[in-house]
């Protein structure tokens, strides 16, 4: 079916260029708002009556005629009808809708891809900070994050996924006095344990149960890996720096475990550090000083950021002598941007929304060739989880909120990803932990997989008769004329147009949305029509179509990094 909207938008272009030279560049087909009303949509008519100088439902009844008589509007078009001012509604045959079934089982797993565009894409997203475990925004940002990433890879880009984080600083440093006062023998509420009384990092301090499993592991001098560093502590609880480094290996361990338990891999960790190391962070302030981007005040360096749409200046270097945090932001992008990278996006919780317009400034001033609007920024809001009906706020081993691995465990990683993907990023979101281990149509992962399932049951119990799947491909599906099954082979040809239109709005959830919503016609489909009849061409035709179907679940699933069960 899409080869054949191609054909009829090529016929559509051709008689809008005869009526006016230039207009068929605009054509284009609208999905009725009203199913009855047809397949395609076309308000061409409308468009062009006022440069025209033309009565609209005039020159829709001389566009219809045009295209009626089009060898591609004759082979796949059943009727057009004009319906108010000039609106085209065209209705296909039944013939045209049913090539959908081909498309799919032919491309298969690369239904709905676009062609390799030669382009780089980079998607940061966790980015967290070896401070701690992955709690359950962290598993929001990894679902949406590999989600897009899997989105653009359909639409033929080269996706490199990177997880950027510091490796010093104060939090590191939180952790580090942490640590050691754990591996000296000293635990939360002891008198020597920091409070907020007397210490104003100490409401930073971490006192989970994790912080002790470091400082054992610490003290047994054991050797930690993790996908980008490997680290043997000395045991010394004097040696600050080796309490540091084992502590942020060992924690880069834990979050690499969690990112397993989610199917999730980076191909690159970046770390903050290394601008600094590298030089990226002084290149980067000269740059900006030599373009007269800056400004001396109150023993201070500022951007003029205000010239780039912020809404006042930004500190870039502190009395003290430090970097405000946004300045190896700026760094970290034009670093990307001379890596190849024409297009980044950055998945980051709602409160980096101020850091947005100042890197983008910093990046115009600096004049490198980068263009206005990179990189693009996917905000979302932190997620609430509830339990027996309610909220859960506290993990043990973390001291303080909800892990990742937590709600992996309560649930699954396929629960967890699609249901941490079933909403809008910057909506807020409640987990109903109860809900996602419901094995009934109100969880919407199970509705979803249970379709695929269903069809896998029927195309197993088919080639235990003898069936194979390859002759799906060729047989005759004029009896596929049902209005189930006509609506079923309308949604799978909805598909590439929904993945085309989630990458470029950043928008994971539309796959969710349309998965529930192909599941549900399917399964109205399975009702209405008996699959393996004795009739051997009508069969052999819903064969097909179900078959087609559980492609696209596949597919869309995949995209989600969600399993297809055959069983359940």
């Amino acid at each position: 079916m899409l080869s054949v909207k191609q054909e009829l938008l090529a016929a559509l272009a051709a008689q809008l260029e005869t009526l006016s030279p230039g207009a068929g560049a605009r054509a284009a087909f609208e999905t009725p708002k009203v199913a009855a009303h047809g397949d395609f949509a076309c308000t061409a008519a409308m468009q062009l009556a006022k440069p025209l100088k033309a009565n609209p439902r005039a020159l829709g009844e001389q566009l219809k005629a045009a295209l009626e008589a089009t060898p591609a509007f004759q082979q796949w078009v059943d009727a057009i009808e004009i319906a108010g001012p000039g609106f085209l509604n065209i209705r296909l045959k039944p013939a045209a809708k049913q090539e959908i079934i081909r498309e799919v089982l032919g491309q298969a797993e690369k239904f709905g891809y676009q062609p390799d565009r030669g382009e780089k894409i980079l998607v940061e997203f966790v980015s967290a900070n070896p401070t701690g475990p992955l709690h359950v925004g962290h598993g929001r940002q990894a679902a949406i994050g590999d989600a897009i990433s899997n989105l653009y890879a359909t639409q033929g880009w080269n996706v490199h996924r990177e997880f950027y984080y510091n490796d010093a600083g104060v939090q590191i440093d939180t952790l580090t006095k942490s640590t050691q006062l754990r591996a000296k023998g000293f635990k939360p509420g002891d008198e020597c344990w920091p409070t907020d009384s007397d210490n104003p990092l100490a409401k930073n301090f971490y006192n989970g149960d994790y912080i002790a499993d470091i400082a054992k592991a610490f003290l047994n001098k054991e050797t930690v890996h993790a996908d980008d560093r490997e680290f043997t502590a000395n045991g010394d609880v004097e040696d600050y720096d080796n309490i540091r480094q084992f502590a942020v290996a060992y924690l880069r361990n834990e979050q690499d475990k969690d990112l397993q338990a989610f199917n999730l891999k980076f191909d690159q960790y970046y770390l903050e550090s290394s601008l600094y190391t590298n030089g990226y962070v002084d290149e980067t302030v000269q740059r900006l000083i030599a373009n007269g981007k800056t400004y001396e005040q109150d023993g201070a360096l500022w951007l003029k950021s205000t010239e780039y749409g912020d809404d006042k200046d930004r500190v870039m270097r502190k009395t003290d002598g430090h970097y405000t945090y946004f300045v190896p932001d700026v760094a970290y992008h034009i670093q990307k941007f001379k890596r190849g990278f024409t297009k980044v996006v950055n998945i980051q919780g709602t409160d980096h929304h101020g850091t947005i317009a100042r890197v983008r400034a910093g990046l115009q001033a600096a004049d490198v060739g980068i263009p206005a609007g990179y990189p693009d920024y996917v905000l979302h809001t932190m997620v609430r989880v509830v339990r027996n009906g309610e909220e859960v706020k506290i993990s043990k081993r973390a001291g303080s909120y909800v892990t990742l691995r937590d709600l992996i465990e309560w649930t699954s990683k396929d629960a967890v990803r699609f249901f941490l993907l079933s909403r809008k990023p910057d909506t807020e979101y409640t987990f109903d932990v109860d809900l996602a281990v419901a094995q009934n149509n109100d969880n919407p992962v199970y509705y979803v997989q249970y379709a695929h399932a269903r069809i896998c049951s029927v195309l197993r119990t088919w080639q235990e008769q003898g069936g194979k799947l390859e002759q799906l491909k060729d047989v005759d599906l004029s009896a596929l004329e049902g209005p189930q099954a006509q609506a079923l082979m309308l949604m799978l040809a909805k598909y590439p147009e929904m993945l085309t239109a989630a990458a470029n709005g950043n928008a994971p959830h539309d796959v969710t949305f349309y998965l529930r919503d192909l599941a549900s016609c399917y399964h109205s489909y399975y009702d209405a029509e008996r699959i393996l009849v004795d009739d051997e061409q009508v069969k052999l035709a819903r064969l097909a179509l179900v078959a087609a179907t559980a492609q696209v679940l596949h597919n869309g699933l995949a995209v989600l990094g969600v399993s297809a069960p055959e069983r359940m």
